[in-house]
């Protein structure tokens, strides 16, 4: 079937929540992309920051196989090998103690809002908590996620949101400190801002929020769900900050293009919050899912992907100011690792351009207001910065004055 006519059935078939670019791609080897004409792309995109491996890793792919052939499935009644071994993994990594399985991103947030509300309910016996989150932000899509996510474009919809939430500016400590009182429970926020424009955390900003959280007996919760799993240069961003969240939310990258999320914290948390009971989930911790994450976290290792990510990052970073040095239309580079963002100027649409590359063969996906946004998987060689460069010049080269 010609692509035409495959999308023609997915409009017919699928509920239109998105605005797809206009290819049906059909396989992936290394960094590329083919879609079903058999045209090749390079993929600077990575499912928005799943791929960290690239597409067709052979020693994912058999784990996958294996464990296909053992188990699948059987509840959280249960316990399962596959994701024992990945918990205990993760939880080294990322030096917290306690982890759930979840399915997603969102899943994973909804479930640390729940653990720091269970937390704080423990505490005073009572309902009427307050979460401050991060105006720009963005947690999922979710009734709980929208309602700490920073963008009323997303929210009012879908308003009266459960909780009372109150939103601080970004890096801006005493935008936060003003909101604090005795029934905030929990202070959210992503520690390099995604979908926001590619904002990362001031350090300054990050240790005064952790600062304030000691003083109130207050949990810090950070997503890291876009951000870690090794695309700053750390396993998770925060790490290279050294400033510990009480929760951490991940998913993404965590399981490479198996739908998999966690939420994970320290045994001081989950000593004092979630008990049997309070939270669940059918599918989250399968076998299946386990694997993957128990793959994934051996071949970082063994691959050495962080100490790459921190070798070819400073290259990435190079090429993309001398983009912003060579082409006026670019006004800023900001981001850390492999998790980069050009800002454009407001007459050159940062959509527009992303379709344009489209056409010559790099895929590219947008954040903010008008930011190209560079999340390539974490195996990214000098050649495809180079590639993904020429391409990105040629298109920037009709916005020349």
């Amino acid at each position: 079937m010609e692509a035409k006519k495959w999308m023609e059935q997915a409009e017919e078939t699928i509920l239109h929540t998105y605005n797809r670019y206009q290819i049906v791609l059909e396989r992936g080897q290394g960094m590329y992309l083919y879609d079903t004409e058999g045209k090749k792309y390079l993929d600077f995109a990575a499912g928005i920051g799943v791929q960290a491996l690239g597409y067709g890793n052979q020693e994912y792919n058999h784990a996958l196989k294996m464990q296909i052939d053992k188990l699948l499935h059987t509840s959280n009644l249960y316990y399962n090998q596959p994701t024992i071994e990945a918990a205990e993994k993760l939880c080294r990594v990322s030096g917290l103690d306690r982890v759930f399985f979840t399915n997603s991103g969102t899943e994973a947030i909804e479930g640390a809002i729940k653990a720091a509300k269970k937390y704080a309910y423990d505490k005073d016996q009572t309902t009427d908590h307050e979460i401050i989150a991060m105006e720009h932000s963005f947690h999922g899509r979710s009734l709980g996620a929208l309602a700490v996510t920073g963008n009323a474009h997303y929210r009012e919809p879908f308003e009266p949101l459960p909780g009372i939430v109150k939103f601080a500016e970004y890096n801006h400590l005493e935008s936060v400190e003003s909101l604090v009182n005795d029934k905030t429970c929990a202070i959210l926020m992503e520690t390099i801002q995604g979908e926001g424009g590619i904002y990362p955390a001031q350090k300054e900003f990050l240790a005064g929020v952790k600062k304030i959280c000691k003083e109130h007996d207050i949990l810090l919760i950070l997503d890291e769900i876009q951000c870690g799993m090794g695309r700053t240069g750390t396993m998770f961003a925060w790490q290279e900050y050294g400033i510990k969240p009480d929760i951490m939310a991940c998913a993404k990258a965590l399981g490479c293009g198996i739908p998999v999320g966690a939420f994970l914290m320290t045994k001081q948390v989950a000593d004092a919050s979630l008990k049997p009971g309070d939270h669940g989930t059918t599918y989250g911790g399968n076998p299946f899912a386990g694997a993957a994450v128990s793959k994934v976290l051996d071949i970082f290792e063994e691959q050495k992907i962080l100490e790459h990510v921190q070798d070819i990052s400073g290259y990435l970073r190079k090429r993309l100011e001398e983009l912003k040095t060579e082409y006026p239309c670019i006004t800023e580079r900001r981001g850390r690792g492999l998790m980069q963002g050009l800002e454009l100027a407001s007459s050159v649409p940062a959509g527009e351009i992303s379709a344009k590359a489209l056409q010559q063969g790099l895929i590219l996906i947008t954040a903010g207001n008008n930011v190209l946004r560079f999340l390539p998987p974490l195996v990214l060689e000098k050649e495809h910065v180079d590639e993904m460069a020429e391409i990105l010049r040629n298109v920037l080269g009709e916005y020349q004055p």
